[in-house]
């Protein structure tokens, strides 16, 4: 199974009561997304990780200043 940035999202339509689940993939993740999760204090390191795995799958170098 790809990885997954965050738990999947599942909405309601309040009026045609339809679902749609969101799914957060990894790989369909903005890069300036992955950046700002990567450099928040916040950030648990499981994810930190496989930001970083992400990073180097798509060929980013990541420079720490």
């Amino acid at each position: 199974m790809p990885t997954k940035f965050k738990q999947s999202q599942t909405t309601r339509d309040r009026h045609t009561k339809k679902t749609t689940t969101t799914h957060f993939w990894m790989k369909g993740m903005l890069k300036s997304e992955l950046f700002e999760s990567l450099n928040n204090e916040r950030t648990k390191p499981k994810l930190k990780q496989k930001i970083l795995n992400e990073l180097t799958r798509r060929k980013i170098k990541i420079v720490n200043v």
